[in-house]
């Protein structure tokens, strides 16, 4: 065993390796590792001069003090791997027996909990990591070893094989027709579907269409004011991607592709990612490496699209919200993905009187059920417990009559988190805030007009 590894409080890695690696899965897991690691990743598991800073920007740790929480002690199987295989002068290591064991599938289920339920790949680690290391990003490339031993948590993997099915984890393309039409019928303002040539298409996920559906009539609503010409399309509904957090490359690739082949199929320009973390990461970031080309439609948040037309005067809000609101950011978002003073120009133009957290934009804390933690059933009782951290920052300026976020998955852990602390708090979207805002005889542009266009 590496000294790293000891110094970790690893379990020991030693058994019958030939015989578990022949039942179970386990050279597929140590394979899909080593495929992960390239130049970048040994720099960085080099890097590290376990200083613990990480330790202390993560919930699950603050809130527990359990010592194998710590961002730092998920890595280990991924160095593991790479000291015994891939690390300079591994193979004399081995020769001499100065490498650490190989994994066993024991070492991998006991990591199972650790890379799954107890890491929301929130990125807060990586902030303040003086190195630099970007240790949420290989905590994902750590899930493949679990995906490749067939040991990723059954909801999990039933949400996955359900959007690989279906088009969506939790609805078939006819429930997204019945809700859409639904909120057209409530409107008064067509939801378009397919509409071949539009400018715009829009993507949603799955808790929009089920829990937050007032979303598809607000940005009706708003595109409607804003002459905007948009569409959603049937076969890349979904915005939802669930491989891309479980670690699964060809999951997290056929669900980018589905969106790719809509987005070309219809001709639009622009893909409106929704209030979706995941969703915008998969998408935008990390999307072009997954299909192998360039798009060719441009991604924009939907933060970042109201954003715009406001700036532009493509639609007028009324600065009439009286409420004391502060603001959670989402860290796919905001602290992964860039989008942190749009929602804030937003809320200053709706006239909220809007405070800020003291941890807030890079800084701020993970709702607790990012990176598919909502999804594993079997963390729920840690991810409650981690919300303590969440709750302070709020306590902290007390009054607060809103919370605001731009994130379906955090809007629904941070309502479940509410409710299980006996909090009285009424989460808000900041899509629906600025429908309900809407100036409605702001003229607009002429129809399909993209807004920020070059």
């Amino acid at each position: 065993m590496s000294a790293t590894t000891a110094a970790a409080g690893a379990p020991a890695m030693g058994g019958a390796r030939a015989k578990e690696q022949a039942k179970g899965g386990i050279a597929p897991a140590i394979e899909a590792l080593k495929g992960k690691i390239d130049s970048t990743v040994a720099a960085q598991l080099e890097a590290c001069i376990h200083c613990g800073q990480c330790a202390e920007a993560c919930h699950f740790y603050l809130t527990s003090g359990d010592p194998r929480l710590t961002p730092r002690h998920k890595l280990v199987p991924l160095e593991t791997v790479y000291r015994r295989h891939m690390a300079p002068f591994s193979g004399l290591a081995r020769m001499f027996a100065l490498a650490p064991a190989d994994l066993t599938r024991a070492d991998l289920e006991a990591w199972a909990e650790l890379l799954y339920d107890s890491c929301t790949l929130c990125g807060r680690c990586t902030v303040v990591c003086p190195m630099g290391i970007d240790i949420a990003s290989l905590v994902r490339l750590s899930r493949a070893a679990l995906v490749a031993a067939d040991l990723v948590p059954e909801s999990m993997q039933a949400a996955a094989d359900r959007a690989v099915a279906q088009g969506s984890p939790l609805i078939t393309e006819e429930v997204m027709r019945r809700v859409c039409a639904a909120q057209e019928k409530e409107t008064g303002i067509r939801v378009p579907i397919d509409k071949q040539g539009a400018e715009y298409m829009v993507a949603l996920s799955a808790m929009e269409y089920l829990n937050f559906y007032e979303v598809i009539g607000a940005l009706a609503r708003i595109f409607k004011a804003a002459g905007i010409d948009w569409t959603i399309a049937s076969k890349g509904f979904e915005a939802t991607n669930i491989g891309y957090q479980m670690g699964s490359d060809a999951i997290a690739r056929t669900l980018v592709s589905r969106i790719v082949d809509a987005a070309h199929d219809l001709g639009v320009k622009y893909v409106v990612s929704p209030e979706c973390g995941h969703a915008y990461t998969a998408l935008n970031w990390e999307g072009p490496n997954m299909v192998g080309r360039p798009f060719d439609f441009e991604v924009v948040h939907i933060l970042e699209l109201l954003d715009r037309l406001v700036r532009e005067g493509r639609i007028r809000l009324a600065p009439d919200e009286t409420r004391r609101v502060t603001y959670h950011d989402p860290c796919q978002i905001s602290r992964r993905g860039g989008v942190i003073e749009e929602p804030r120009h937003l809320l200053r133009a709706l006239g909220a009187n809007f405070v800020e957290m003291k941890r807030h934009g890079v800084a701020n804390i993970c709702c607790g059920g990012g990176g598919g933690v909502s999804a594993v059933t079997r963390a729920e009782e840690r991810r409650i417990a981690a919300f303590a951290c969440k709750k302070a920052q709020i306590d902290e300026l007390g009054g607060i009559e809103g919370l605001v976020t731009a994130c379906a998955n955090c809007r629904n852990v941070l309502e479940e988190a509410i409710d299980a602390w006996d909090m009285e708090l009424p989460v808000l979207g900041l899509t629906e805030l600025v429908a309900e805002h809407l100036v409605d005889e702001a003229p607009a542009e002429e129809a399909g007009a993209p807004a920020g266009a070059a």
